[in-house]
């Protein structure tokens, strides 16, 4: 691993425990590998540091820092080992632990230590006086070893307000030890803004040394509590990606540089780092198998859509009338959702971003707006479903006439439950094509699956460039209504064809058919994106 070479100031931290504390989260398990891929992404966003575990805890995190030496070339990050003050009774030069920090190679290290007196008393069992020893001997002989130390105030603010003198002492005897930073943790998540706010300035008046903010989402406050540290004058904030983290979670990290960067007005990034945050959050979600948020502040898909018309009205004159930034400082795009609650400004910038201009035809715009009502009544949705939407859209440019690259005649479904229990699903289709009659039969996993098999089979001869389509996405809701199992039902289809992926939807009474209705929406669409001819 290489030292950091085009780091922001140390003025201020952005520090990172995605490897660590965020991996603590329900469903989160990280290979090395992974936390080795996730570190780079870090590296490249621009943090300052990176925490990657607790070497000599466990053998993953040993490994980790191992191959973290030989194989990580960090342009911004240091590497933080995390660990724990000595034991009670012992001496630090003699800690297997705090040896394991040293052997880690890390240029920095984080030490837990307690500052709740029940804490120590209960948890650690030893005297008050015992574990402000334990935290000076710690940083001492690690300062020694020539590395940085950050402590970290396990349970500070529930500490403080059962003890202030005695927290307050912890904060006090680390800093005359030489940490670097004295983090406060709001660990069980319980800190609303304005107490966190009076707290850490308090601690900043009373001790002098420089303090950082750790917070749990437990009360929804995690990013709220940070800025509110800062606001007291934290320069040192520790966050995840994507808030990830036990029980609710952490500070995000997005939200918070992101804040940092547009709203304080504090470089805290490499320049041009913040225009790739959207896709380092969605790339750390892919390395964790996690569904990025649609809603996640910033970075998420949904975080600059608007569906209201009045909101578009106003966006077609400004878009920041409606819109905090302009998404692209973020990496992130400005989209327009389609509706029953669309007008013609929602049409008109929808299909502008398709490449339609509807502004000069207002009858054509008020066209689509009918229609996209209509089909909203019927159980129709378009904000999931941009391809669905255009063709609609294409319909109405055409004088109402779908550009059909097929005729269909027929198509039928059959599942078949075999003596061994064995389902069998097979579909056949009879449609027409170029002129010719082609009835083709299908084999799948589902009635749905032998279907969209068979109408390829009947198309790729014809349409060759189908080959390369794809089906990614399979979802349906029964919807809201008085006839039980005989309710409508809406499907959503994803496709892609390797280059781009799009969406498309169905609704009738029974699944098989409105996967149908799906099906061909996402197989015109796909052939009119290839550019073949009916």
């Amino acid at each position: 691993m290489t030292e950091a070479n085009s780091r922001p100031s140390d003025g201020f931290h952005v520090f990172d425990t995605t490897l660590r504390d965020g991996a603590q989260r329900e469903g989160i398990n990280l290979t090395v590998a992974d936390k080795l891929a996730i570190a780079r992404h870090l590296d490249e966003f621009g943090v300052g540091f990176i925490e990657g575990g607790w070497p000599g805890a466990n053998p993953r995190d040993t490994e980790f820092f191992a191959r973290a030496q030989a194989e990580l070339e960090f342009k911004n990050a240091q590497l933080v080992a995390f660990g724990a003050t000595r034991r009670a009774g012992g001496k630090a030069a003699e800690d297997p632990q705090l040896a394991a920090l040293v052997a880690s190679g890390a240029p920095v290290v984080t030490l837990v230590a307690k500052s709740h007196d029940r804490h120590v008393e209960l948890a650690l069992r030893t005297t008050l006086e015992e574990n402000l020893e334990m935290v000076r001997d710690s940083v001492e002989y690690l300062r020694a070893q020539d590395r940085r130390v950050f402590i970290d105030c396990e349970h500070f603010f529930d500490g403080y307000k059962a003890n202030p003198e005695y927290a307050l002492a912890v904060v006090r005897t680390a800093h005359e030890a030489g940490a670097d930073v004295v983090v406060l943790c709001d660990t069980n998540g319980g800190m609303l803004p304005s107490g966190v706010r009076e707290i850490v300035a308090t601690v900043l008046a009373e001790t002098g040394a420089r303090i950082g903010m750790h917070a749990q989402d437990d009360t929804g406050c995690a990013v709220a509590n940070t800025l509110a540290a800062v606001d007291a004058g934290a320069t040192h904030v520790q966050c995840t990606a994507n808030g990830y983290g036990e029980r609710v979670g952490n500070a995000n990290l997005f939200p918070v540089a992101a804040a940092l960067e547009l709203k304080y007005d504090r470089r805290v990034l490499p320049a041009g780092a913040l225009a790739e945050m959207t896709r380092i959050s969605h790339a750390v979600a892919e390395v964790v198998n996690l569904t990025p948020s649609t809603h996640q502040p910033y970075v998420g898909f949904s975080a600059f859509a608007h569906k209201a018309g009045l909101h578009a009205s106003a966006i077609k004159v400004d878009p920041d009338l409606y819109q905090h930034i302009d998404p692209e400082l973020v990496g992130n795009t400005m989209r327009m959702l389609v509706s029953d609650m669309a007008g013609r400004a929602s049409i008109e910038l929808k299909g502008k971003e398709l490449g339609y201009d509807l502004s000069s035809d207002r009858d054509l715009a008020g066209r689509v707006v009918a229609r996209v009502k209509e089909q909203e009544n019927l159980g129709y949705t378009y904000e999931a479903a941009d391809a669905s939407f255009e063709l609609l859209l294409r319909d109405e440019v055409n004088g109402g006439e779908r550009q059909r690259f097929f005729e269909l005649e027929s198509w039928r479904t059959i599942s078949e439950q075999g003596p061994n229990g064995f389902a069998g699903n097979e579909a056949t289709v009879k449609l027409w094509a170029k002129g010719e009659r082609k009835v083709a039969t299908g084999e799948g996993n589902g009635p749905v699956d032998a279907l969209d098999k068979a109408l390829r089979t009947a198309l790729e001869p014809i349409y060759p460039a189908l080959a390369k389509l794809e089906l990614v996405d399979y979802k349906v809701r029964i919807l809201e209504g008085q006839h039980g199992t005989g309710s409508k039902t809406r499907v959503l289809i994803e496709s892609t064809d390797g280059t781009a992926t799009w969406s498309t939807v169905g609704v009738a009474d029974n699944v098989i058919a409105a996967s149908w209705v799906a099906l061909e929406d996402a197989y015109t669409y796909g052939l009119l994106r290839a550019d073949q001819q009916p």
